[in-house]
């Protein structure tokens, strides 16, 4: 396991966990490390956090100092960096944000030449370096400096890219969007107007600490409250960087990320155009979900958590859609990385092609109760190799059977251990995490003063 990049990137409290420093070096690594043969070139993005201007200079120094020539898009989102690296040829894309995170929290997320997550040996090169294991980068002198320069006609093209993916008009649909006080602000309101529809924004006037805050994809009742106040047709919720989506029906229900992979894989099954006629999940989809997949005859992968792992799999095997619950879902027809606008424009496309409501959409897929605690440990590897918690989370699976399940997985990016349970009822599904979670406090293994379960 990486010591600094998670699942999504380097993340952690900006200046504590990931500081100036760390984003300086890592710029003068990648302008190095593509520069070998020629002036490396690359693209850069960033959130509303307060933070993410720092750590926009703090790499563009280390990437000129490097020789390195940088192009900046400001602010923006993760999808339209990923979008812009291989459309136009950069070595490198790195996004700014800290996703779901308040915004006290920041991180650098890494996007090779054809935009997707950035290799693993790559990754490690990197943590080498930060770690002091490489030999030092001269610095560029002369006329081998690199230099800095506005590239928000990127954005805009992205913007175009978006506008040209739909297939049919919005005009009449009346749609919610809240865009997480964060990237999506303005993009993608433009989107959704240029389309005709008349949209309802909420999020959408970021201070640079307010991302996130009882907003977008995670505070999703803001979304559910404007939705039936307005009696929209649904809504779409984005998170900080605007590469989830969850979506809001017609009579402001949720709709998330294993929803929308019923609605779309069914839709794409129906036209001939789910490659294989399966979808990728994670392991932290609904069991609901395959049940319903199972009587649709749509087959399925299930990856680690993380859109990266989903990518993977699908670019691995050619299959054309994957996702996760929290909403990354990826289209790879039109992304090579989760993109929630791309996400709404879709369900959009279901909702005027099959000339019914959201909530007609999804009705043939029945949600199992789902409860996740996060617990706070001291050693995430400690506490999955225990003995006695492995014997506690196979005596809650042999309980459950083939009626429901237990997963306990380590965050990617947070010190937590996640603890899910999915049965017939809330109670059950809590009684087994309280198990789990008995035992991992009884052994030492939590970070003390933290709440049990409740």
């Amino acid at each position: 396991m990486a010591k600094y990049f998670g699942t999504d990137g380097f993340r952690g409290e900006a200046n504590v966990g990931l500081t100036v420093q760390h984003a300086f070096m890592i710029g003068r690594f990648i302008g190095d490390y593509y520069g070998k043969e020629h002036r490396c070139q690359v693209v850069i993005g960033k959130d509303t956090r307060r933070s993410s201007y720092m750590f926009e200079y703090a790499l563009t120094a280390g990437l000129t100092a490097s020789g390195a020539d940088v192009y900046l898009l400001h602010v923006t989102t993760t999808p339209s960096v990923s979008y812009v690296v291989r459309t136009d040829d950069f070595d490198c894309g790195i996004m700014i944000s800290a996703s779901h995170n308040p915004f006290s929290d920041n991180g650098i997320k890494l996007f090779n030449s054809k935009g997707e997550k950035m290799e693993d040996a790559v990754i490690d090169e990197i943590e080498k370096y930060l770690d002091g294991e490489l030999p030092e980068i001269p610095l560029s002198t002369g006329n081998e400096i690199g230099r800095a320069a506005d590239y928000s006609a990127g954005r805009n093209r992205y913007i175009g890219y978006l506008i040209t993916l739909a297939t049919h008009s919005f005009k009449g649909k009346r749609i919610g969007l809240d865009c997480a006080n964060g990237s999506a602000f303005t993009i993608a309101k433009s989107v959704f107007d240029a389309l005709g529809a008349k949209t309802y924004v909420v999020g959408n006037k970021p201070d640079g600490f307010n991302i996130n805050l009882a907003c977008g994809s995670t505070h999703i009742e803001n979304l559910v409250s404007l939705v039936r106040e307005e009696q929209l047709d649904c809504g779409f919720a984005f998170d900080g960087d605007a590469d989830r989506c969850i979506a809001v029906d017609d009579k402001a229900n949720i709709v998330d990320g294993d929803k929308i992979l019923y609605i779309c894989g069914n839709y794409l099954k129906e036209r001939g155009q789910l490659d294989n006629d399966t979808v990728v999940t994670t392991v932290m989809s609904n069991l609901g979900l395959y049940k319903a997949f199972d009587e649709l005859g749509i087959k399925y992968e299930k990856t680690p958590v993380g859109d990266k792992y989903v990518y993977e799999c699908m670019n691995e095997k050619g299959f054309v859609l994957g996702g996760e619950n929290s909403g990354h879902v990826i289209f790879s027809k039109y992304a090579s990385t989760g993109d929630g606008i791309i996400t709404a424009l879709k369900i959009m496309e279901v909702i005027c092609a099959k000339k019914c409501a959201l909530s007609e959409l999804s009705s043939g897929m029945t949600v199992y109760p789902q409860i996740l605690k996060n617990v706070r440990v001291k050693d995430k590897k400690a506490v999955l190799d225990d003995p006695d918690v492995q014997a506690a989370v196979k005596a809650a699976e042999d309980a459950l059977g083939a009626d429901g399940r237990v997963l306990v997985r380590p965050s990617g990016t947070e010190p937590l251990l996640r603890i899910m349970a999915e049965a017939a009822t809330k109670e059950i599904c809590k009684k087994h995490i309280e198990d789990i979670e008995k035992v991992v406090r009884e052994k030492g293994l939590c970070v003390e003063n933290e709440p049990a379960f409740s």
